[in-house]
C-alpha cells in the first residue's frame, strides 16, 4: 500500500486510531483526524500534532482513504456517501496488515477471545518463539509494526468491529471460538455480527489453519468455508484437533494435561487451552512446552479474575463479561452462594437465558446501571433481586447479608459505559471497593 501523499481521515482518537496517525505519517500520508469528542477529552491523543475537527458530515470530505478506530460503526451515512464516491474505507486491522512482519495468529469470538490470545501468546513465549500479542487487547495493531519480525509471530485478538472493515488482512492461524448474541446494538443483526466473525477466515490459503469449536454450531458451520488445514476442538471427539473428555485434555490424540493443572476457573476456560493449545502447535511449540506454559498461566485481569476473601467471602472480577452468554459461563465456573453483580449499558441482548443458572446457584442478583429495569423484568420470580444501583451499594449488600463460603461475583452482561469509561474501569473499581473493606477478616 502506497500511503505518500494520500489524504487520509482518520476517525476515532483512542489508541487505535493515534496508532493509525503515526503509522499514516510515518508513511507519507496527508493525515486529518476526526472525533466526536473535542481533542481535551481525548487522552491517548495528547501531544499528537495533526489536524483535527469534531466530527461531522463535513469532516467526511475531501479524502481519499478513511481509517476507522474499532469503536467507529461502519454504516454511519457519511461513511456510506464516501464510499459512493469512491473514498476507500478501512479500519486500523487493514491499514497495519501490509506492514506487520512475520506471521499472524487471529483469535475472535464472542467470548474467551482474550484469555485465549494472552495465553496464546504466553505459551509462545515461555517456548521462546519471538511473539507480540494485541490489538482489540493491549497494543493497537498498527502500533505492533514496528515491533514484528520476520521470524516471529503476532497474536491478534480481534473483534466484530475490526474485522467487519478488512479487505486483504490475512490470518495465518485463525480461530473462532464461539458466537453468541453480542453487539446486537452496532451489528442490528445476529446475523450480520457472525457474519463479521467468520471474515477472519475470508484471506486464508492453503497451508494456513483454520480452528473451529466443535461444540459451537456457528463456529462448526464455517468448516466448509476453509480453505486451509482444518483443526477441531470441543468436548465431541474432535478429531483432527484437541478435545476435553472428561478431566482429561487431550490433543492429536495424546494427553496433554489434566483439568486440575489449569489454573483458570470455568470449563470454557479449558477449552480455551485446546484452542491455544493448537494455535501453539502451529506455531512449532512442543506439547510438553504446552502443558509447562499452560501450568504457570493465571486469570487475565478482569477475566474471572480473584480480587480478595473477606469476611469469609470470595470477591471476583469478571468485569469483562459484556455479554449474555460470558455471564453464563462466568456461572458456569462456580457451584452456588452467589451474589451476582449484573447491569450497565444494554446491548440490546435477552437476558432470560439467565434464570435458570442464577434460580440454581445465586442468593440474589443484585441490579447496576441503566440496565438495571430490563435486567429485572427477564429475571422476575427466577432470582431475588435488588435494586442496587451502583457498584459500591451492591457490594455493601453483599458483605451485609452474605455469609462465609459465598461468593460475590461481578459478570454484569452489559457494556460499561452508562457508568464507566470502559470495562477495565469498571473493574478497577470493583477492585478498589473490594480492597477498601474494613472490619473482620
Amino acid at each position: 500500500m502506497n500511503l505518500k501523499g494520500v489524504r487520509t481521515l482518520v476517525v476515532g482518537l483512542k489508541k487505535s486510531g493515534v496508532a493509525a496517525v503515526e503509522l499514516l505519517r510515518r508513511e507519507g500520508a496527508v493525515v486529518r483526524t476526526t472525533d466526536l469528542k473535542p481533542l481535551e477529552q481525548l487522552p491517548d491523543a495528547r501531544g499528537l500534532d495533526i489536524p483535527f475537527e469534531r466530527q461531522s458530515d463535513a469532516v467526511f470530505e475531501d479524502c481519499e482513504l478513511i481509517v476507522l478506530s474499532p469503536d467507529v460503526p461502519a454504516d454511519l451515512a457519511p461513511l456510506e456517501a464516501a464510499r459512493r464516491r469512491g473514498v476507500t474505507v478501512i479500519g486500523d486491522v487493514e491499514l497495519a496488515a501490509p506492514y506487520l512482519k512475520g506471521r499472524i495468529i487471529g483469535i475472535t469470538g464472542s467470548n474467551g477471545k482474550t484469555t485465549t490470545t494472552s495465553l496464546t501468546g504466553h505459551i509462545l513465549r515461555e517456548a521462546g518463539v519471538p511473539v507480540q500479542v494485541g490489538g482489540n487487547i493491549g497494543v493497537a495493531v498498527a502500533g505492533m509494526v514496528d515491533s514484528s519480525r520476520e521470524d516471529g509471530w503476532s497474536v491478534l485478538e480481534l473483534s466484530s468491529f475490526q474485522l467487519e472493515t478488512i479487505r486483504e488482512f490475512r490470518v495465518h492461524v485463525a480461530a473462532l471460538l464461539n458466537v453468541t448474541q453480542n453487539h446486537l446494538d452496532r451489528h442490528h443483526t445476529f446475523e450480520n455480527y457472525a457474519a463479521a466473525k467468520g471474515r477472519i477466515f475470508e484471506n486464508q490459503q492453503p497451508g494456513d489453519l483454520a480452528i473451529l469449536n466443535a461444540d459451537d454450531p456457528v463456529s462448526a458451520a464455517y468448516a466448509p468455508r476453509v480453505k486451509g488445514d482444518l483443526a477441531w476442538f470441543g468436548s465431541r471427539n474432535a478429531e483432527p484437533g484437541a478435545t476435553l473428555s472428561g478431566d482429561k485434555l487431550v490433543v492429536g490424540g495424546k494427553l496433554l494435561m489434566t483439568a486440575d493443572e489449569v489454573l483458570i476457573r470455568g470449563r470454557h476456560n479449558l477449552e480455551n487451552v485446546l484452542a491455544a493449545s493448537l494455535a501453539a502447535m502451529r506455531a512449532g511449540v512442543g506439547r510438553e512446552a504446552i502443558a509447562a506454559a499452560v501450568r504457570t498461566f493465571r486469570a487475565v485481569e478482569h477475566r474471572l479474575e480473584f480480587v480478595r476473601r473477606f469476611g469469609g467471602i470470595d470477591f471476583y472480577n469478571d468485569s469483562k463479561a459484556t455479554s449474555v452468554d460470558a455471564t453464563l459461563k462466568a456461572l458456569d465456573a462456580f457451584s452456588g452462594g452467589l451474589w451476582v453483580i449484573l447491569g450497565g449499558k444494554d446491548k440490546g441482548l435477552d437476558y432470560r437465558a439467565l434464570r435458570e443458572p442464577l434460580a440454581a446457584k445465586a442468593r440474589a442478583a443484585l441490579l447496576i446501571g441503566a440496565a438495571a429495569e430490563k435486567i429485572g423484568a427477564a429475571l422476575e420470580g427466577s432470582v431475588p433481586l435488588v435494586e442496587s444501583g451502583t457498584l459500591g451499594a451492591a457490594v455493601a449488600h453483599a458483605v451485609a447479608h452474605g455469609a462465609p463460603g459465598d461468593t460475590v461475583l461481578l459478570a454484569p452482561a452489559c457494556a460499561s459505559f452508562d457508568q464507566f469509561t470502559s470495562f477495565e474501569h469498571r473493574g478497577e473499581v470493583f477492585k478498589q471497593i473490594v480492597q477498601g473493606l474494613e472490619g473482620t477478616n
